[in-house]
């Protein structure tokens, strides 16, 4: 019998991409750590791609999983649904937004693809500002607003994309300046993109840390700034927390509370953590907005009663047992051992993030070209080791990326900065 390796090859697309040279199998997790197919024990840094936001296998998650499934799996949003409405009034009181409504997809790129319709319909725009070096899904209209020419395969778009400066604090024209020279020289070049739009522009589309892109950001504040031009055109503020919302950045429960001088975003949307591994996703916006498309709609599978109570339980869970403060601390500890670890390292360039969303980006030595080739062998090392990490980055940048599950102890952070430090100074 063929390797599970050549089986997925003859039948999954080439574009799917795969990590490592001798890809692996995970079978089994616990807390942290999951198992592969030949016994292999790793610690997670990476959670699925930051959707294992709390542990691997927890008990409350899955009790109230196999306890939904035992009772019903599957309606529609066509009946009323219990866990749905419940979870959504919880989501709702916590987004800040006034007034808020949640819908509920199967993924951050439909909650993101939603939101654009919902602008554009509210709007009677399709023009959209999206920030260089972003990511907001793989769907055709998702794509289309991805500043991130290694994820987006097509430029036709149902949608006019402007591309404006500031997501990435030390890289582009702006880089050398302070904090808030640089603030301002973003809002000045978001006033010069404005002048060149023949009508109204429906929204603003970002993500408050770039996590694709290489978990790069803006100085606080920036998006405040940005909302008060946006106000004054009319222009809605999309704000895409499929990445970091519910505590990961640690300092705030949301992205957007780096910028929320200005108040809260007009739409939100969020996906990944919440449903700790189940395939939850949605959008958060005000009642006008939400209730403004004039066509009848349901979802199939968004607000599924399973995943509703998955995400309950692990909304709960990720609360009482304060998951954004071990976030705040421990990875605070594990952004400045990596700094120290990295000190001396030629490979590099920078170590960025907030809380337990850590990005290393590596350079040629003695440049500033990406180094794509010590991401990959960073990546086989430390898997050689027991950890799995992740990576990405934009235009001419290669970064690795770190998220474990918010429940990283201090113990745990310390062993996968130890195996990290050795691979990077191994390069």
């Amino acid at each position: 019998m063929s390797s599970l390796y050549d089986r997925h090859r003859a039948v999954i697309p080439d574009w799917v991409a795969l990590y490592y040279r001798q890809p692996i199998e995970l079978t089994h997790g616990e807390g942290r750590h999951v198992w592969d197919a030949d016994g292999n024990r790793y610690l997670d840094f990476f959670g699925g791609i930051l959707t294992t936001m709390t542990a691997h296998a927890l008990p409350e998650v899955t009790k109230a999983v196999a306890e939904q499934a035992g009772r019903i799996i599957h309606s529609s949003t066509l009946y009323l649904n219990r866990p749905m409405v419940e979870l959504a009034e919880r989501i709702a009181a916590l987004s800040g937004i006034p007034d808020a409504r949640v819908f509920f997809t199967t993924s951050g790129t439909e909650a993101n693809d939603t939101a654009l319709l919902l602008a554009t319909a509210y709007t009677g725009s399709n023009q959209i500002l999206a920030m260089r070096n972003s990511y907001h899904g793989r769907s055709f209209s998702t794509v289309g607003v991805t500043g991130n020419r290694g994820w987006s395969p097509t430029s036709l778009s149902p949608l006019q994309t402007l591309y404006v400066h500031g997501g990435v604090r030390s890289r582009g024209p702006y880089a050398g300046l302070t904090d808030e020279r640089f603030i301002e020289a973003c809002v000045a070049d978001l006033e010069d993109v404005l002048g060149q739009t023949r009508a109204g522009v429906a929204a603003l589309i970002a993500e408050p840390i770039q996590g694709v892109g290489g978990f790069t950001s803006p100085p606080d504040g920036l998006y405040a700034a940005f909302r008060q031009v946006l106000d004054r055109h009319g222009i809605l503020w999309i704000a895409d927390e499929v990445q970091t919302g519910w505590g990961r950045t640690g300092e705030h429960f949301w992205g957007w509370q780096a910028h929320g001088q200005a108040g809260p975003p007009d739409i939100l949307t969020f996906a990944k953590g919440i449903g700790n591994g189940m395939s939850i996703g949605g959008v958060v916006a005000r009642a006008e907005i939400m209730n403004s498309l004039d066509a009848n709609s349901i979802s199939t599978f968004g607000g599924s009663p399973v995943t509703m109570a998955a995400g309950l339980a692990n909304l709960t869970y990720l609360l009482d047992h304060d998951l954004q403060g071990n976030a705040r601390r421990v990875g605070g500890l594990l952004i400045e051992r990596l700094r120290s670890a990295t000190a001396g390292v030629d490979a590099v360039r920078e170590v960025r993030g907030r809380g337990l969303m850590i990005g290393i980006e590596l350079t040629e030595p003695g440049t500033d070209r990406a180094n794509p080739d010590a991401a990959s062998a960073v990546l086989e090392a430390t898997r050689a080791n027991g950890l799995l990490i992740g990576k990405g980055g934009g235009h001419n940048t290669s970064a690795l990326r770190i998220a474990p599950p918010l429940s990283l102890t201090v113990a745990e952070a310390e062993e996968g900065a130890a195996i990290l430090e050795q691979a990077l100074r191994n390069l």
